[in-house]
């Protein structure tokens, strides 16, 4: 099946990218890195506007003084230098300048600024944003719930984790003392399920909209508040992982940890590198205790070497997205942060990929055809130190999208398979409900003027004492990674000690993973291990596949170390 480049940029019915307004204001953190965030990412875009930006990498154990001199004296404008990392944004108007600056005394490498990684976009198999429930509702779907908060009886990935009011809701939520940090499009922090665990004072907007991609701007300074998110995606990612018990709508993973927006991700779903690599590093020095990433680098699908398809400098461009992405996952995990990312949605073996013909994918018409191999991977999914998570559906099979891999695959979570039904047939219901910012919800064309989803709407709105709040229905790897994040939390909330820094709780990343790994429930190949898929489009057409699986009972390319469970984590049951 051809790679799709949709880890989690979302579609609204026929509309490529909905924004939304919010009267709300900007909430910086006490950290200088955060009281520069704006304005460090409106210099970065008044500089695209002038001319190119360029990452120029520091040759490894340099100060990167001779890269600097190297930039000004081609005549390049230094914009930020960031040696905890160990790079320099310049702006330059020369075409050559990235050739120029790559081979420049004290530089590693050098590549334009641009579109590095994708949040949610709808694909044709229905990955990620689903149509009306269609179909027959499974027996794991309509299983009876004791209901921790009213639409607890529509969460069966919560179920198939043990995170539920006689699971590990009964035995710990999870601590205030443990931050979590989502890297995505942002967070609606006044959401009516995720507000009371949303840290206003330390979340941080790293990126300025750009209305060539973004569309028009919502705001004067096009920054958007810390608490706003113009997209969907992550306010879903956060709620999974922490909606408090409060009687209304969901719960959480980990209801009672604490959410921090670390917004890396554009309105209409890219990611340019510099932001991502400001997040990691903020992430670090706040002392976040885990991250999720449900995001892949792009313009590259693949970031190969020496691929020769690609260009000098393309070749060039993707060494400094993997150089440095690794640079600053490791200076996360060194001050104490678990990266957990999606392991991506091309039903694709990632240790075995062959062809690439969507990268790079910006700027439009870019893209050629190329032969990959093992030796190209996917950022950050496979950047090393990095937790890579697949996604089941509610049968606990491995969903049709998901990626997987012995080499790759760590945890398995649920992500939702729509088409995880007795007949094959999609039932939204076999996606993932979580939290969906109102404007969102009013800007989708999907409510009835009363405010009530119209019939078939893939959104749920949930009313208690004067409240409401929308939810909505999705599914993919970045739905999966979450669930995974909840878990760690959990495990840092129950064997976790106070930070000397006084952040809080803290665990070290090692531990963390080799505790999240030993509390997931071990789930074994399905047999025949050719496992194969069918699903009845809506057209009325079947779609098939074949994945192969392979590995044992307890560590496979399709579940690796095992199905992440909460009730096990928090009760010590590990193996």
């Amino acid at each position: 099946m051809r790679r799709t480049r949709s880890l989690v940029r979302l579609v609204l019915g026929a509309t490529a990218a909905v924004t939304a307004v919010s009267g709300t204001t900007l909430a910086t953190a006490g950290q200088a890195e955060a009281q520069s965030a704006s304005s460090a990412a409106s210099t970065a875009t008044a500089a695209q506007a002038s001319g190119s930006t360029y990452l120029v990498m520091f040759a490894q154990g340099t100060d990167g003084a001779a890269a600097v001199s190297a930039a000004k004296a081609a005549g390049a404008t230094v914009v930020k230098v960031d040696r905890k990392l160990g790079y320099a944004l310049v702006r330059s108007a020369d075409p050559a300048a990235a050739g120029k600056l790559s081979a420049a005394k004290g530089v590693q490498g050098a590549a334009r600024d641009r579109v590095v990684g994708q949040a949610p976009k709808d694909v044709k198999q229905g990955v990620e944003r689903l149509t009306p429930a269609t179909g027959q509702q499974g027996a794991a779907l309509a299983a009876a719930a004791v209901t921790a908060e009213p639409l607890a009886n529509r969460q069966w990935d919560m179920r198939q984790i043990g995170a539920t009011a006689q699971g590990s809701y009964a035995k710990n939520q999870g601590s205030k003392r443990v931050l979590v940090g989502v890297l995505d499009t942002g967070i609606d922090g006044t959401h009516p399920d995720v507000a009371p665990n949303f840290d206003a004072k330390d979340s941080v907007n790293f990126v300025t909209d750009i209305p060539a991609i973004d569309g028009p701007c919502e705001h004067t300074t096009c920054v958007d508040p810390a608490n706003e998110d113009d997209n969907g995606h992550g306010t879903h990612v956060a709620s999974t992982i922490g909606s408090p018990i409060n009687g209304l709508g969901i719960a959480g993973v980990a209801p009672d940890v604490t959410l921090v927006n670390i917004r890396a991700g554009q309105d209409s779903g890219y990611f340019f590198l510099q932001p991502t690599l400001e997040a990691l590093e903020y992430a670090g020095d706040l002392g976040v205790d885990a991250v999720n990433m449900s995001f892949y680098t792009d313009p590259w699908l693949y970031n190969c070497l020496h691929n020769p398809a690609d260009t000098p400098a393309q070749q060039t461009e993707q060494r400094v997205v993997r150089e440095l992405t690794q640079r600053a996952v490791r200076y996360a995990i060194n001050h104490g942060v678990t990266p957990i990312a999606a392991e991506g949605n091309e039903a694709t073996d990632l240790g075995h990929p062959t062809s690439d013909d969507t990268s790079p994918d910006y700027p439009a018409g870019a893209a050629h055809p190329r032969t990959v191999d093992n030796s190209c991977i996917t950022v950050p999914t496979e950047t090393r130190g990095v937790v890579a998570v697949s996604a089941t559906g509610p049968s606990k099979r491995k969903a049709y999208y998901s990626n997987y891999g012995v080499e790759q695959t760590d945890v398995a979570a649920p992500g939702g398979d729509a088409y995880d039904t007795p007949d094959e047939t999609r039932d939204i219901r076999a996606a993932v409900l979580a939290a969906m910012p109102e404007a969102l919800a009013k800007a989708s064309g999907q409510l009835n003027p009363d405010g009530t989803p119209k019939p078939g709407a893939p959104i749920v709105r949930d009313c208690q004492h004067g409240t409401c709040a929308y939810y909505q229905y999705l599914q993919g790897t970045s739905m999966a990674s979450p669930h995974a994040v909840g878990v760690a939390a959990l495990l840092v909330s129950r064997y976790g000690h106070k930070d000397k820094a006084g952040r809080g709780l803290t665990l070290a990343p090692a531990t963390v993973t080799k505790l999240l790994y030993r509390s997931a429930v071990p789930q074994a190949c399905p047999q025949p291990r050719l496992f194969h898929y069918e699903r009845i489009l809506p057209d009325g057409t079947v779609a098939t596949a074949d994945h192969l699986c392979q590995g044992g009972v307890t560590f496979n390319g399709f579940y690796g170390h095992g199905i992440v469970n909460a009730y096990a984590a928090v009760a010590g049951r590990l193996r």
